[in-house]
């Protein structure tokens, strides 16, 4: 007797649905990344001139998107604070990816005593906040992004190290780990050449999702006046600015950057969970 291979129904249309809405998202962030390293010539005023004689000005002619408290342009400052906005995020997500990487693989891999230190340790680091921890830095060294930078890696390093670590030891029982090794390759070849570029996809997938966490909280770090400085445009430092205009019936400046971080942050949500179902469904 044999049995047919139904797909559920339904499932077919659903991806079909969300094509629509990650290939949306995929260009925003295309467009956001584009800006970012075009703004310095594209901005059509200096981000941090001030004009207090026209402060909370409408949108017009000479500024698109009007001016903050300060008389300075909106559109320039949006333009300038996505590269501020988008630098520290990708700092964060490449220290946690490769250090977490490397601490799973070798956790995964070597097993043992070794496996436990290095376990224990990510949890360790799990009772601590991110944010938090980026708080208590900032207060010790000062304001700047290399601070929340480093502290927020640290905080999202176990996210990585312990979904490598899962990779590895699913990987380590694959028929072809076995092979290499008879055939008298090294665990660092082993590693390096095989095991590592079939974990990678899902990794990357993993870090693009952390990407738009880590956007949200250092621009929650720059709102509280722990991230980059006063003068420095920035999207949270934008909202912090804006206060002052919201207050005054004026909450375009603060508003825009809003937007912005959210629609940003759900699309690299979107597209990293996206490349991760593409990745699920090739393995299987």
């Amino acid at each position: 007797m044999s049995v047919a291979l139904t797909r559920r129904p339904g499932l077919g249309r659903l991806r079909a649905a969300r094509a629509p809405l990650h290939l949306a998202c995929l260009g925003l962030v295309a467009l956001v990344v584009l800006a970012a390293l075009l703004a310095p010539w594209i901005a059509p005023d200096d981000p941090n001139a001030v004009d207090l004689g026209n402060a909370l000005a409408g949108p017009s002619s000479d500024h698109l998107l009007g001016v903050d408290a300060a008389g300075r342009d909106t559109l320039s400052r949006l333009l300038l604070g996505a590269r501020t906005s988008l630098l520290g995020p990708l700092g964060v997500v490449a220290f946690s990816t490769v250090a977490g990487v490397l601490v799973g693989l070798v956790a995964g891999w070597r097993g043992g005593w070794l496996d436990s230190v290095l376990s224990r340790g990510t949890e360790l680091v799990f009772a601590f906040p991110g944010m938090l921890l980026a708080i208590l830095i900032v207060s010790v060294y000062g304001e700047g992004l290399l601070a929340p930078v480093v502290a927020l890696a640290i905080a999202y390093l176990p996210y990585v190290s312990r979904l490598t670590r899962s990779l590895v030891l699913a990987e380590r029982e694959r028929p072809y780990v076995a092979a290499y090794q008879v055939q008298g390759h090294s665990a660092a070849q082993i590693c390096l050449r095989h095991v590592l570029p079939n974990i990678a996809p899902i990794v990357l997938a993993q870090s693009t999702i952390n990407f738009g966490y880590a956007l949200m909280d250092l621009a929650g770090l720059s709102f509280l006046g722990l991230g980059v400085p006063a003068l420095t445009p920035d999207w949270g430092r934008m909202v912090f600015d804006g206060q002052t205009a919201i207050q005054h019936g004026y909450p375009l400046s603060a508003i825009l950057p809003c937007v912005l971080l959210v629609l940003t942050v759900v699309a690299f949500n979107v597209v990293g969970e996206r490349w991760a179902d593409r990745v699920a469904r090739r393995s299987r």
